[in-house]
């Protein structure tokens, strides 16, 4: 009787550890970006402050080449910034899309948004975006844009052309970030 009484005991830990790993997993918010002069960064973290302040989903933001297949895998929306390079992606993020794993669609159903810095107004901001977003939905990705209609891409600032023309972002693009990060969280609450 004490053999039985211990193995249940036994399976149910396991049962509950697994489950909390399984909720672990499923709230992870993963933030991958490339930056060269920390504009791309400044909006990375403007996105993680609002997924950290709507919940207490776990983020894991840091440059695309150093994120694993693992913690693509392991997160349950993907978040991808670029620079904008003569309206493209940067070849970093490129080289990091290309290296996600196609067979089987491990990345289906799995939320997605972008982010994009660009050094002028109509420098190819959305054309970026678009192209991000278009590269998501080839692997089954469901997507989301910002907040509001002057951001239905996602999120974007500029930082070299006229008033906007600073090392720093302009706090109203990081606004655009933090609300992308908000409203992220809010629609993968409905998900899961």
């Amino acid at each position: 009787m004490k053999n039985i009484l211990l193995n249940t005991f036994f399976v149910l830990f396991i049962f509950v550890i697994c489950t909390i790993d399984g909720i672990a997993q499923k709230n992870t918010v993963l933030i991958a970006y490339h930056s060269v002069n920390g504009h791309t960064a400044q909006m990375a973290k403007a996105i993680q402050k609002g997924i950290v302040e709507s919940s207490d989903i776990k983020v894991i933001m840091k440059p695309a080449n150093e994120v694993s297949t693992q913690e693509l895998l392991d997160a349950s929306a993907i978040i991808i910034g670029s620079p904008v390079y003569n309206a493209n992606p940067s070849p970093e993020i490129l080289s990091f899309i290309k290296s996600w794993p196609f067979e089987g669609q491990p990345l289906k159903n799995k939320l997605g948004a972008v982010f994009v810095t660009a050094g002028g107004l109509s420098s190819g901001e959305e054309l970026v975006q678009s192209s991000l977003l278009h590269a998501m939905m080839v692997y089954g990705m469901i997507v989301i844009g910002g907040d509001d209609w002057k951001s239905s891409f996602g999120a974007s600032g500029i930082h070299q052309e006229d008033k906007y023309n600073s090392k720093e972002l302009d706090p109203y693009f990081l606004d655009k970030g933090y609300q992308l990060g908000k409203r992220l969280m809010e629609v993968l609450k409905k998900m899961h």
